[in-house]
């Protein structure tokens, strides 16, 4: 009970710093037809509590393509189901859902079923108590044959499956204006030389090279490890994390450095901290027509092609290029292989309906109306099923990436990456120098990796 009652400490703090945190693959706007207004209903561990058989459901699929995906999962399952329950869905949008699902939690409070990125935050959620192990039920499922290694692997805990991943192949890649490139002479760049002579001939023109809202922070975070990645391999991260290196690491300096340069010739939009990503402030940008490029998460397939299927057309993708010099593979990817991990809070017959509607997610008809939709469901062998362009690139792209390094601030426990975060934040601001961002990221570091072995 004591070590139950830290952990709900530590979850009550991380609440504080949550709504900073990474909140990719989800989409922001009006609430989707399958959302609840009950949003104050306590999820309860077992069927019956309230006199209902009710699972609640919580996620971020607030707008199209996401809302839709999740409600015709939702809606096989409650149509199909023989177990007696039904599962309502409560969306929230993405940059305040951490903040409620963590203050949910420390309360004593949790929803049945919840959508999460794995990494740090669904282990510090597992190991408070909730989320429960599904092996059983996911050894006996078809998805276990079905969903890509990596997928399960990120949703694999201290040797158990603790969730279901079912939205999307997603990685760091940029997003281009075709016909921008075209008028300019521009294209796709094989090196970061080649991408700054790119941006150089868009500002000449009066266009912003790159569209970011960098008041969410992880919207700015994709060109920070992009840059790491390609400086110095994921050696230097990985090293930082288990304590035999630093986070000070020669490659994460230039990477700063390289984010400020870009900031200081214009590369971004005025006022870049103050934009909202959940506002759609960035692809408004790309929109008017007043951005050529956008580096995110390849979620914005989705995004793009739901907005305005006319504009989609203008749009392609690349990954993000070598850096001259360096040794790192440049086929090393940024990214995750499910995107949205569904971790359950209930047990006995309701967590095996749970389960049976997580697995409705990932039925036939739902994955083919995930395609339609622009997303690449982490299933394998499908690049056989995907004709659009874009997605094919970017399928094949994490097909022949030799490791896809996880979004540091979902990879990293929620006190470094918050800190991570809010310095680069502050480098993005020219208020704090690349040095001073990750002296403050390694702090944090040092402090967690003391209290972790006391």
């Amino acid at each position: 009970m004591k070590k139950r009652m830290a952990k709900l400490v530590a979850l009550s703090m991380t609440a504080l710093m949550a709504a900073s945190l990474t909140a990719c693959g989800g989409d922001s706007g009006n609430a989707s037809s399958s959302e609840t207004s009950g949003e104050d209903k306590s999820a309860k561990k077992e069927a019956g509590d309230d006199g209902s058989k009710e699972i609640v459901y919580w996620n971020i699929g607030t707008e199209s393509p996401d809302k839709d995906v999740i409600a015709k999962a939702v809606d096989k399952f409650n149509s199909e189901t023989e177990s007696g329950y039904t599962v309502t869905v409560v969306p929230t949008q993405n940059d305040t859902y951490k903040e409620k699902l963590v203050v949910a939690m420390s309360s004593g409070e949790c929803p049945d079923m919840y959508s999460n990125w794995s990494g740090g935050p669904m282990y510090e959620y597992i190991d408070s108590g909730f989320g429960q192990p599904i092996d059983d039920l996911f050894n006996a499922s078809e998805i276990k044959d079905k969903l890509m290694d990596a997928a399960v692997a990120q949703a694999t805990y201290n040797d158990h499956v603790y969730a279901v991943p079912y939205q999307n192949v997603s990685l760091a890649g940029i997003f281009y204006n075709k016909e921008m490139f075209e008028k300019y002479g521009l294209s796709e760049p094989k090196t970061l030389a080649d991408l700054e002579n790119i941006c150089k001939t868009l500002k000449d023109n009066g266009i912003t090279p790159f569209a970011l809202a960098n008041g969410s922070k992880w919207t700015g975070s994709m060109y920070f490890m992009s840059l790491a990645a390609r400086y110095g391999g994921l050696e230097p991260f990985q090293k930082a994390v288990a304590g035999e290196g630093k986070f000070t690491d020669d490659c994460f300096i230039k990477a700063g450095e390289k984010i400020q340069e870009w900031v200081n010739a214009g590369y971004f939009p005025e006022g870049v901290n103050s934009l909202s990503e959940d506002d759609g402030q960035a692809k408004q940008l790309m929109y008017q027509e007043s951005a050529g490029m956008l580096l995110c998460g390849s979620w914005y397939t989705g995004t793009f092609s739901s907005d305005s299927e006319e504009f989609y057309q203008k749009i392609d993708w690349f990954p993000f290029p070598a850096i001259e010099g360096s040794d790192a593979d440049a086929s090393i990817q940024i990214g995750t292989v499910g995107d949205q991990f569904i971790t359950f809070n209930c047990e006995g017959d309701k967590l095996a309906a749970a389960f049976e509607c997580a697995e409705a997610h990932l039925s036939d008809e739902v994955i083919d109306f995930e395609i339609e939709k622009g997303k690449i469901p982490p299933v394998k062998g499908i690049e056989e099923k995907i004709t659009d362009p874009v997605a094919k690139k970017i399928v094949e792209t994490a097909n022949s990436a030799p490791e896809i390094q996880l979004w540091y601030d979902q990879y990293l426990p929620p006190a470094v990456a918050t800190a991570h975060l809010d310095g680069l934040q502050e480098v993005f601001g020219l208020t704090m120098t690349p040095q001073e961002a990750q002296d403050s990221m390694q702090t944090a570091m040092d402090d967690y990796l003391s209290t972790k072995a006391e």
